[in-house]
């Protein structure tokens, strides 16, 4: 036991702590900070200096414009763009046309028709938290919403307009999203 070295276990500095690099604001060293967010590289000299990156750089694609495509409302050209939700199909004359295209949006035929107002359709979104739920798409006006998936399919029990797609531990089923109609059956 004699032959340990003792300074192995008396370091208290993590191998990623010292990042052995210059500020480019004030040329102090950098090194890794953390916040309630995660790490992030900061000046060692903060109160003098703020420079602060991130710790892990994240790809960023630069703006392709796609040939030949037209913009539905202002006749521009569509270019692919990321955004904090991810990548997306959205016109070049971006503040005066804010029109974007889904990437996952489904075929004409295979919409399902609101329950409620009857005139917009179901359509998949995500909440700013990242959950996922089914919602009108006339929105403002309707304010229907499901968190399952719908079923175009009407209820045999109470005939609301659709079904929703439930799984559980005894499998998956189908059952009414009505709460004073208790229809339910097995997949």
């Amino acid at each position: 036991m004699s032959k340990i070295d003792q300074q192995l276990f008396s370091s208290h500095e993590h191998a990623l702590e010292k990042e052995y690099e210059l500020c480019p604001k004030c040329g102090s060293e950098l090194s890794v900070k953390n916040s309630k967010h995660g790490g992030f590289i900061g000046c060692n000299n903060y109160p003098n200096c703020d420079y602060t990156r991130p710790l892990v750089q994240h790809e960023s694609i630069e703006t392709q414009v796609i040939e030949g495509s037209s913009c539905p409302e202002c006749g521009n050209e569509l270019a692919v763009k990321s955004g904090r939700f991810g990548i997306f199909i959205g016109c070049t004359h971006y503040p005066e046309c804010r029109h974007i295209e889904k990437h996952d949006q489904e075929e004409a035929g295979s919409e399902i028709p609101c329950p409620l107002c009857k005139k917009g359709h179901v359509e998949h979104r995500t909440s700013r938290f990242g959950k996922t739920f089914y919602a009108c798409s006339g929105y403002p006006k309707c304010k229907f919403l499901v968190n399952y998936h719908p079923v175009n399919e009407a209820c045999p029990e109470c005939g609301f307009g659709i079904l929703v797609e439930r799984k559980g531990a005894a499998g998956g089923r189908l059952e009414c999203p009505q709460k004073q109609c208790k229809y339910k059956r097995p997949i």
